[in-house]
């Protein structure tokens, strides 16, 4: 489909970013998909250091490539009178300012929201921190991983034995669809009122309210939630069993229907379901590991693709156990094309298409910029190519 970017729901819209690591920048790379210019502000040289956690991809982050396509890398030092001068000039003309510095960085140069929408009434400033302001923890720096323990992620993953973290940098996500959500809602506000809007977004109050669900039945229950390694914790069956073709499949049971489905259909044992030590989850989760050797004995004589077939036949949900591998070459993704590529310094690199699809529209899936790639560009468009 031909992309028109003037038809896309952002264009017109100028984000300056002062972004580094994950949060902010998959925020505004998200604003990037659907049009919004986003200039990303650098440190001259290295630049944002996510470009380094890596080389795996033609040389480049991997991370640094998922959440950075489609922007203009302006690389300057902030704190000198020249990076200031560019500031200044530049920030008249953003609709949406982002920045995730250390603690008490932005505030010192004037940077934060609410001194942003004291000057420029009509921007939607966001600042991004570790753990919010005011607290004991204000200042305390703050990654991914260390506020997953704080906030007890570590707590509920992994086995009885270990806990473990979450394989995905999943405290950085959630805080960056907190900050693209923040910032929607205030671009639709000033469409309304033609205010702007000064926020702030946090990883530890983004993975709280994630957090919920364990936080309150621990709170109710007076015990914490239980490590179940890839079982559910708190539902059964749910979670892998084994096959006997020696492959592990996964099925999830949600409610009644589907529990007299699972023993009609797929065990062959309609009369299951009535048994007193399995007839409703509470009862099916205090007697979960003699549930589990039922239905693998009822497997051992099947193949992972029976068991599959005869589930999706009862209606059942169900997933095979895939490899990142084998994940790459699903053919859910293939048939729906998916996957994609964008250009880079280093050549094309894979991409995927944004999660969103909007009839008629294609998303930007533009290059990954070179640290500074865009500076010439934007000084001249502000009239300081001459000065810096």
């Amino acid at each position: 489909m031909e992309r028109h970017e003037a038809d896309l729901p952002l264009s017109g819209v100028t984000v300056v970013s002062l972004e580094q690591a994950i949060a902010a920048p998959l925020a505004s790379r998200h604003l990037a998909d659907w049009g919004a210019r986003v200039i990303k502000i650098e440190r001259p040289g290295d630049g944002d250091f996510c470009r380094d956690y890596d080389h795996v991809m033609n040389g480049m982050s991997s991370q640094f490539v998922w959440t950075n396509r489609s922007k203009e890398s302006l690389a300057i030092d902030i704190k000198s009178p020249d990076g200031q001068k560019v500031l200044e000039a530049l920030l008249p003309q953003a609709d949406v300012f982002i920045q995730n510095l250390a603690p008490g960085a932005a505030e010192r140069l004037g940077l934060d929201a609410a001194s942003l929408l004291r000057k420029f009434p009509r921007i939607i400033a966001c600042d991004v921190s570790g753990y919010g302001a005011g607290g004991p923890y204000s200042n305390k720096k703050a990654y991914d991983l260390l506020v997953q323990c704080e906030a007890g992620v570590l707590a509920i993953n992994g086995t009885e034995a270990e806990p473990a973290k979450v394989g995905l940098s999943v405290v950085d996500i959630a805080t960056g669809m907190y900050i693209l959500n923040g910032v929607l809602m205030a671009l639709y506000r000033r469409e309304r009122t033609g205010k702007g809007t000064a926020f702030q977004a946090s990883l530890f109050d983004s993975i709280t309210d994630w957090m919920s669900y364990p936080a309150f039945y621990t709170q109710s229950t007076g015990r914490p939630l239980p490590r179940t390694g890839a079982r559910h914790a708190t539902i059964a069956p749910y979670g892998p069993f084994r096959v006997g073709d020696g492959n592990t499949i996964f099925f999830g049971i949600q409610n009644d229907r589907e529990w007299r489905s699972l023993c009609a259909v797929v065990l062959g044992e309609a009369a299951l379901a009535d048994h007193p030590r399995f007839r409703s989850n509470p009862l099916r989760m205090q007697n979960r590991d003699d549930l589990q050797v039922h239905i693998e004995q009822r497997f051992a004589a099947m193949t992972s693709d029976e068991v599959l077939r005869l589930l999706d036949e009862a209606s059942i949900a169900n997933a095979h156990l895939n490899s990142v591998e084998a994940f790459l070459e699903h053919e859910q993704l293939r048939a729906r094309s998916r996957v994609q590529t964008v250009g880079s310094r280093c050549g094309p690199v894979m991409s995927f298409l944004p999660a969103l699809t909007i009839p008629g529209l294609s998303p930007r899936m533009d290059p990954v910029p070179d640290v500074g790639q865009h500076n010439q560009s934007i000084l001249s468009e502000l009239g300081l190519a001459k000065e810096t």
